[in-house]
C-alpha cells in the first residue's frame, strides 16, 4: 500500500502531462479568433497556430518513442516537460503571431517527446498485469477526457483572462508534473543502447509534412509557391519511403502480412482526426465570428459533440467483441457521418437544438468509431503493440494537422460571403468521407480476424 502510495505523484503527474498534450489540439480553438484580433492575422494565421503545433508532435511521435527506448525514457520526458513549458510561456507572452506560432512548434516538439514516454514510465513500475492493465486504463481515459474539455477549458479562460490564459494554463501543471518524474531513479543497464534512431527519417517527416500544410494553407495565391511546396513534399515523401526501405532502425516496422490491415486502420485514423478537426475549427468560426457567441459560450456549444468520446469506450468493446472491431468502426463512421451531413443542413440558420442534436450524433459515433479503430491497427500487429501504436497516433495527428488547413484554406475568412456555403459543401464533404471510409472498413471486415475482439474488450 505505501509503494502504491508513493506512485501517486508520479501517475498525476505522468497523465496530467498526457491530458496536456491532447488538451492544446483543441483548447486553442475557442481562442483563435481573440488571437486574430489581437496579433492582427486572418484565417492563415489563426489556422498555423494550431498546425505549428500539430504538424511536429505528428511527425515526431514515432522518433520521440525511438530516441526515449535508447536514451531513456525518464530523461527525454523531462526535456518534452521543460520544453513544453517554457514554449508556453513564450505563448502567452507572444507580442506577435509569428513569435506565437514559433512557439507553438516548440511546444509541438514538447509534445512529442512528452507522449510516449508517459505511458512507458507509466507501466514500468507496476508490480503486476493487473496494476498495468489498470494503469494504462487511468492513462486513456484522462487522454479521453482531453478533447470534450478542451473547448469549454479554453471558452471558461478566454472568457474570464483572454487567450493569453490558454497557454498560462499548462505552466503550474508542468512544474507540479517536473518533482516526480525528476525523482525517478536514473536507469542503468536497463536503457537499450544497441539500436540507433532514423534521424533521416524523422527529419523527413517533419519537413515534408509542414511542406504539405504551407501548401494548403497559402492557398493558390499566387500559386507557385503553393507548387513548389507541393511538390517539394512528394519528393520527400518519396525520399522517406526510400530511407526507411533501406534503414536498418526504421521508425516503423511491420510484417509484410500485417501491412494491408495496418495501413487501413491508419488511413480511417487520419481520416477520422482530418474531418473531426477541421470540423471543430470551422464550428468555431461559425459561433463566434458569424454567429457572435463569447467564447464561453461558443465552448459550450460543442460539448455535445465533444462528450460522447471518452463515454461511449465500452459500448464499442461491447460491440466489437460481437461483430468485430471492424464493422464497428463502419458502424461509428455511419452514424458520424448523418452527424456531418445534419450539421451542414444546420450551418445557413437552424436553430440550436436541431444543431445540437446532429452534434451530438456527430460525437456518439466518433466515440463508437475511435477506440475499435485504435484496436483494429492493434489487432493487425498484435507482436508489436507499440509500432501500431505510435503509426495510429501518427496519422491521427497527421490528419488533424491537414484537415485544419484544408478547412480554414476552402472556408476562407468568416467575413467573406463564402465562408457560409463554402462550410456547408465542407461539412457534407466529410458526411461522404467518412461513408466511403465506412466502405473501406467493411471490406477489411472480410478479412480474417487475428486478435480484434480481445483487443477491444481488454480496452
Amino acid at each position: 500500500m505505501d509503494r502504491n502510495r508513493s506512485r501517486w505523484p508520479l501517475t498525476l503527474a505522468l497523465c496530467g502531462g498526457y491530458f496536456l498534450v491532447l488538451l492544446d489540439v483543441t483548447v486553442v480553438n475557442v481562442a483563435l479568433p481573440q488571437v486574430g484580433s489581437d496579433l492582427g492575422t486572418g484565417s492563415s494565421g489563426e489556422a498555423w497556430v494550431v498546425d505549428a503545433y500539430s504538424v511536429p508532435l505528428a511527425a515526431l511521435l514515432l522518433a520521440s518513442g525511438a530516441i526515449g527506448d535508447r536514451l531513456g525514457h525518464r530523461r527525454v520526458v523531462l526535456l518534452g516537460f521543460a520544453g513544453f513549458g517554457a514554449a508556453s510561456v513564450l505563448c502567452a507572452l507572444a507580442p506577435a503571431i509569428g513569435v506565437l506560432i514559433a512557439a507553438r512548434a516548440v511546444q509541438g516538439v514538447g509534445a512529442a517527446l512528452m507522449l510516449p514516454g508517459t505511458l512507458a514510465l507509466l507501466v514500468e513500475g507496476a508490480p503486476d498485469e493487473s496494476s498495468r492493465a489498470r494503469l494504462v486504463g487511468m492513462w486513456a481515459a484522462i487522454g479521453g477526457a482531453a478533447l470534450p474539455a478542451g473547448p469549454v477549458i479554453g471558452g471558461v479562460l478566454v472568457h474570464v483572462a483572454g487567450w493569453r490564459a490558454v497557454f498560462w494554463l499548462g505552466v503550474p501543471v508542468i512544474v507540479l508534473a517536473l518533482v516526480p518524474v525528476a525523482r525517478l531513479p536514473r536507469p542503468h543497464g536497463d536503457v537499450r543502447r544497441d539500436g540507433s534512431v532514423d534521424w533521416a527519417g524523422a527529419g523527413l517527416l517533419v519537413v515534408g509534412l509542414a511542406c504539405l500544410v504551407t501548401a494548403i494553407v497559402q492557398g493558390a495565391d499566387p500559386v507557385w509557391p503553393t507548387v513548389l511546396l507541393a511538390l517539394i513534399a512528394a519528393c520527400l515523401a518519396v525520399a522517406f519511403v526510400v530511407v526507411e526501405g533501406r534503414t536498418t532502425h526504421p521508425l516503423v516496422r511491420v510484417p509484410e502480412q500485417a501491412r494491408g490491415a495496418l495501413v487501413a486502420a491508419c488511413l480511417v485514423a487520419g481520416t477520422m482526426n482530418l474531418c473531426v478537426l477541421g470540423g471543430l475549427f470551422l464550428l468555431t468560426q461559425l459561433f463566434q465570428v458569424v454567429h457572435g457567441l463569447d467564447p464561453l459560450t461558443a465552448g459550450l456549444a460543442t460539448l455535445p459533440a465533444m462528450l460522447p468520446l471518452p463515454l461511449l469506450g465500452t459500448l464499442s468493446g461491447r460491440l466489437g467483441s460481437r461483430i468485430g472491431v471492424w464493422r464497428t468502426s463502419a458502424l461509428g463512421l455511419l452514424v458520424s457521418a448523418a452527424g456531418f451531413a445534419g450539421i451542414a443542413y444546420c450551418v445557413d440558420g437552424a436553430g440550436y437544438v436541431t444543431l445540437l442534436f446532429f452534434l451530438a450524433l456527430w460525437g456518439s459515433g466518433l466515440g463508437v468509431l475511435t477506440p475499435a479503430i485504435v484496436s483494429a491497427a492493434l489487432a493487425a500487429t498484435p507482436d508489436s503493440p507499440g509500432t501500431a501504436s505510435g503509426a495510429s497516433n501518427t496519422s491521427r495527428q497527421t490528419g488533424g494537422a491537414l484537415g485544419v488547413a484544408i478547412f480554414a484554406a476552402v472556408a476562407g475568412s468568416p467575413a467573406d460571403s463564402g465562408f457560409i456555403p463554402h462550410s456547408i459543401g465542407l461539412f457534407l464533404g466529410g458526411a461522404v468521407v467518412f461513408v466511403l471510409a465506412g466502405l473501406l472498413c467493411f471490406v477489411s471486415a472480410r478479412t480474417p480476424a487475428r486478435a480484434g475482439s480481445a483487443l477491444v474488450s481488454s480496452r
